[in-house]
């Protein structure tokens, strides 16, 4: 390490080890048959040694997904796991408990932990260090483990035998053993970078390496534990490869697929409202969802422009999408966004005037609804057409659901809304914004409210405008917009053809 790096590290010791010495207090009064006893209880019982072991670690009671990969972990000795934990899911330090708790009981004894640089891996290392420094618990069940003269940051062996090294991404794991017994546990944690991720080519060399270099040093005839913990951060990265051989691919997102906390005793709503209110959409995407936003195939620019003032369009449209039908490809499924948007055209033009886009209960899409409608009657506007996507999907939740809210909230608005069912059955989402959008937008006829653009819900659209692919998991907003331009467009289409009938003399069967 440099100088830098030094000072880094030594101020994350001493913060590690003041924070575990302090966490773990001990009973000075217990006698040895009550403290056999009590680890017996404890080791039969990991959520219990967890929390006993580490009660700076384990803040919050934990959710079902954290117990479920600690029985995967500790059941399997002959196990390969990806975890695409989001942020504030605790992926590392729930690794962290399991690794300890299975080398304090002797089942494993040579870990070998990974990351994208070796600065990076000792850092990652530093807590089990400390755990073993000053752990005053582990200390007094588990007897000393700082083994003087073989303790160094980048590699250490415990009294009771335990080895651990730290390794960086590309150098020579081979050699590494302890006694001749070769790594039984492989923690591969932060190994992408963004950076990094922008070069197939160094991903794919990053890959060989960890399969043929890291893998190989386990033995063949004894089991092996392999932990890969990160998010996806690229559509090809480290961790989208490890997925493919891995024998669990666990993804957990901040939110699950109905836009509920994960890991509610830990992650409250208000928490999460407020952390992703401060980040624009596609580092949400990438940071909580495992979903990352890059730019799409479609729409490399989107046009920001001055709408004509909206009672003079020839067409208006609120266009409503709950989203419950969606169908997003891949197994990432998140939480739909339902959106609401009104729409203007102009000749050959498309406006963009008013966007709400977000995850949310169906009472505030409801009221997003009634919110449109009031913005468009401000403006002047006498006839629009207001439409819900309804297809037959969608219909049981909207008779069931969303019309009822629509009749409940009238009575706070004091007029219901003159809904119209568009019940057109839709091809595949991406060819239908494709198809609908990609022409108007490269010609300049589709155009956002500038007055809108720092608007939050517009933002999202933006994000998810550009982030377009045949890919894309997340393109909600574009759906919604694909759908008000199309109910214009076929609308002018009707109106804009005559029809001549040739007099009853003339025809000819």
């Amino acid at each position: 390490m440099s100088k830098a790096e030094d000072k880094k590290y030594l101020k994350l010791w001493e913060q590690f080890r003041d924070n575990t010495a302090k966490a773990t207090p001990i009973d000075l009064n217990e006698t040895d048959a009550q403290k056999s006893k009590r680890m017996a209880t404890l080791e039969a019982n990991p959520e219990a040694w967890f929390k006993y072991y580490f009660p700076n670690h384990y803040t919050s009671e934990p959710a079902a997904f954290h117990i479920a990969a600690t029985k995967r972990v500790l059941k399997n000795p002959e196990w390969f796991e990806v975890r695409s934990w989001s942020r504030e899911c605790a992926k590392t330090a729930r690794t962290r408990m399991e690794v300890l708790f299975l080398v304090l009981t002797g089942k494993k004894k040579m870990v070998l932990f990974v990351s994208s640089t070796l600065d990076n891996a000792k850092r990652l290392l530093l807590p089990y260090k400390v755990q073993f420094e000053t752990n005053q618990r582990i200390i007094n069940d588990y007897g000393e483990q700082q083994n003087i003269g073989q303790w160094e940051a980048e590699e250490f062996i415990t009294k009771k035998g335990a080895a651990f090294r730290a390794l960086g991404a590309g150098q020579s794991p081979r050699g590494t053993n302890n006694d001749s017994i070769r790594p039984d546990v492989i923690l591969v944690d932060d190994i992408d970078t963004d950076e990094e991720c922008r070069n197939p080519d160094r991903i794919k060399t990053k890959v060989s390496w960890l399969f043929e270099a890291l893998y190989a040093t386990r033995s063949v005839s004894k089991p092996l534990l392999w932990i890969a913990n990160g998010n996806i951060i690229a559509k090809y990265c480290c961790i989208t490869e490890m997925a493919k051989q891995a024998d669990k691919h666990d993804i957990i997102n901040i939110r699950d697929k109905n836009g509920i906390s994960t890991w509610i005793a830990k992650n409250t709503e208000a928490f999460i409202d407020r952390v992703l209110s401060k980040m624009p959409w596609s580092a949400q995407q990438k940071e909580y969802y495992n979903n990352p936003v890059s730019e799409g195939d479609i729409f490399k620019d989107i046009t920001y422009g001055k709408c004509p003032p909206l009672k003079s369009c020839d067409q208006v449209v609120i266009y409503s999408d709950p989203s419950t039908s969606n169908k997003d490809r891949g197994r990432n499924k998140q939480a739909s966004y339902k959106s609401v948007g009104v729409i203007g055209s102009k000749g050959r033009k498309r406006y963009l005037y008013w966007i709400w886009l977000e995850q949310t209960s169906n009472a505030k899409f409801v009221d997003a609804m009634y919110e449109a409608y009031i913005y468009a009657k401000a403006l002047g506007v006498d006839t629009m057409r207001v439409s819900i996507e309804n297809n037959s999907l969608q219909d049981p939740h909207y008779q069931q659901v969303v019309l009822p809210l629509i009749y409940q909230k009238s009575a706070d608005y004091g007029f219901t809304l003159p809904i119209t069912e568009d019940k057109r059955k839709k091809p595949d989402k991406f060819f239908r914004i494709e198809g609908t959008l990609e022409p108007l937008n490269r010609l300049g006829n589709l155009i956002f409210n500038e007055k809108e653009e720092k608007n939050p819900h517009m933002k999202r659209m933006h994000d998810q405008m550009i982030s377009v692919s045949e890919k894309a998991t997340v393109i909600d907003g574009p759906d919604m917009l694909e759908g008000g331009v199309w109910i214009i467009n076929n609308r002018a289409i009707r109106k804009n053809t005559s029809y001549v009938v040739a007099p009853k003399n003339n025809r000819k069967y």
